[in-house]
């Protein structure tokens, strides 16, 4: 008999903290290519963009601590787990974003009022189109990353090298311009047009960072999920009333009070509610779900709404 041996692939073998690796491997690079691309040429643009590759580094190191934090198991002290922690990681990331936003405004606004001629443009932009691509290949691991392990972190990082990549792009078109028609001020304009641009996107990291650790509900499609699995139970004289979901990192938490039939005994209430918390984690994979009897209404069932699951 001929046994067949399916090899997985590279990245299926990746675990979090690779990608963050890889990620930090990655900003170094292009921090010496965009510090090349500077440095020839001169564009206070080129500049803001070889900052920014600072935070990603600073960003990744940071993300790499918290994800390991957020995948030990639970223990005495934090029996739910140490998912938040990567909110963490998503927060000062934003944080950085915002001091190397202002950074590149302060620079640029200084060059505005004092323009200086473009040198060695080609061989500038041929550094900074290097980083772009090698910024995308990475942006485009960690967002695949993102989905599988259902990381915040990772999709941090993503979405911050996808910012990254569309400053490049901006820079460079200004770059062009620049040398195309001898506007010496358009650099610093779009320098300033890059720091406004990473701000935005620094704001979007500390919202979310911020919206995970308040216990923000999980998304309306799988609260309907959920609803739609406790809704089949009606049949069986089953209800339920405050249901509330909340995400800690890749992990989801379901609460729900079960309403039963006053004439069940415990070991029929027991029993449904196994059942019913193995058919939401069938629906909802990464939920763990926490389920209390209660009695139903007398004179008949009462099936109540989500009482706030929603965000």
């Amino acid at each position: 008999m001929q046994m067949r041996l399916t090899v997985p692939s590279f990245f299926e073998r990746m675990q979090p903290r690779h990608y963050f690796w890889m990620s930090s491997a990655a900003a170094l690079v292009t921090i010496i290519l965009k510090t090349m691309a500077w440095w020839l040429t001169g564009s206070i643009g080129l500049l803001s963009d070889a900052m920014e590759s600072f935070v990603n580094l600073a960003g990744a190191s940071f993300a790499l601590w918290m994800i390991t934090i957020a995948h030990n198991p639970p223990d005495r002290d934090h029996p739910l787990g140490h998912g938040k922690a990567e909110y963490f990681s998503s927060g000062f990331e934003g944080i950085l974003i915002f001091g190397a936003a202002g950074a590149i405004i302060w620079s640029a606004s200084q060059r505005l009022l004092a323009p200086q001629p473009l040198e060695a443009v080609g061989l500038g932009l041929i550094f900074s189109v290097a980083s772009t691509m090698l910024n995308l290949a990475v942006a485009l691991s960690l967002r695949s990353a993102a989905i599988r392990f259902r990381s915040i972190s990772l999709e941090g990082g993503s979405r911050h090298l996808m910012a990254d990549v569309w400053t490049t792009v901006g820079v460079i078109v200004g770059v062009l311009l620049v040398g195309a028609t001898g506007w010496l001020w358009l650099d610093a304009v779009v320098a300033m047009l890059v720091g406004l641009h990473i701000l935005l996107e620094g704001w979007k990291l500390i919202r979310a960072s911020t919206d995970g650790l308040m216990d923000a509900a999980l998304p309306d499609e799988v609260v309907d999920k959920i609803e739609a699995v406790l809704d089949t139970y009606a049949a069986r004289g089953v209800g339920y009333k405050n249901l509330r979901t909340r995400r800690a990192g890749a992990e989801s938490f379901v609460y729900v009070d079960v309403l039963v039939p006053r004439t069940w005994n415990i070991v029929q209430a027991h029993d449904v509610l196994d059942e019913i918390e193995e058919a939401v984690q069938e629906a909802v994979p990464e939920a763990r779900v926490f389920t209390h009897p209660e009695p139903a209404e007398q004179g008949g069932l009462r099936v109540a709404g989500q009482g706030g699951a929603r965000g």
